[in-house]
């Protein structure tokens, strides 16, 4: 959901449209790395390489901001969240544009992200004046969050504050040393809440093995379940939708989204899924997972 970055009528639209609080920054997404300067100051090195590596592609870097970047776009922090991103579409507008694109999921705030121009126009309808549809979401979750506003000797080191399409292993590779999560004190990201990423049913986190006995639990009293597995062939009770999520991580991260918006397009009242091994792409599923479980307001 993309608006002019430096123009504080548009970005205002953005929250507008979402019901996002103003508090919460947004990610800012540049035509090319040349483009960060503009945005950022006292970047490490630490920070130039992340770049040199995974721009444009799924990784967001939150950094320093320059004092032009406006308060609106980073939620009044010190620091400014950016990327390029790789989509060709997506590229072609920003450098049409010239300036920084402030560019949040296009869904309504806390639900189930977009990963095709059908779901946005569902989520937002006529909240927005125009969808640009450039396919289906290639990766299928959001970028990789990397801090490295507070990269230097006192600080510590870079730390992922949201796993996404750009593995802990492929950061620490780059880096030349281990890059690890970090759970922040205040919101310095998007997708930070306890509740995020979220169908209407509640979700419920369960063992593999658990699966086809809680739902045979809960569907005898009463309630359609839904179940995300990989094995949708199994005799589920009477009450049960099985609705496909693939073993492999990176097949459930491209499929997830349209899995948990199954779950309420198919009349589920609670949904039972099992959480991958956090490795590689599996840890990015599995903080969605946790997320959409996620204890609700």
């Amino acid at each position: 959901l993309a608006a002019d970055a430096t123009q504080p009528d548009a970005v205002a639209k953005i929250f507008a449209a979402k019901g996002r609080p103003t508090s919460h920054p947004l990610i800012v997404h540049l035509a090319a790395i040349d483009d960060v300067d503009a945005w950022a100051i006292h970047l490490s090195d630490v920070a130039r390489k992340f770049m040199r590596a995974f721009w444009p592609g799924p990784l967001t870097l939150i950094a320093k901001r320059h004092p032009h970047t406006l308060a609106a776009v980073t939620g009044g922090l010190e620091t400014v969240a950016l990327r390029v991103p790789k989509h060709p579409v997506a590229l072609e507008l920003i450098a049409a544009l010239g300036r920084g694109v402030a560019a949040p999921s296009a869904n309504r705030f806390g639900s189930v992200s977009p990963t095709t121009a059908a779901h946005v126009a569902q989520s937002l309808g006529d909240a927005v004046d125009l969808i640009l549809d450039g396919g289906a979401c290639e990766v299928g979750v959001e970028s990789t969050i990397v801090d490295v506003s507070q990269v230097d000797p006192l600080s510590g080191p870079a730390a992922v504050l949201r796993p996404g399409g750009v593995s802990l292993q492929e950061l620490s590779r780059v880096a030349g040393h281990a890059v690890c999560e970090r759970q922040s004190e205040a919101v310095r990201a998007p997708g930070q809440l306890e509740s995020h990423y979220a169908p209407q049913a509640p979700v419920r986190l369960v063992p593999k093995r658990e699966l086809l006995s809680e739902a045979a639990t809960l569907s005898a009293h009463g309630l359609r379940v839904a179940v995300l597995t990989d094995d949708t062939s199994l005799d589920w009770p009477p009450g049960v939708v099985a609705i496909s999520l693939p073993a492999d991580p990176g097949q459930a991260a491209q499929r997830l989204y349209a899995a948990l918006r199954e779950v309420d397009q198919q009349g589920c009242q609670v949904a039972l899924t099992s959480l991958p091994l956090p490795e590689g792409m599996g840890l990015a599923v599995a903080d969605r997972l946790r997320k959409a479980a996620g204890p609700r307001s």
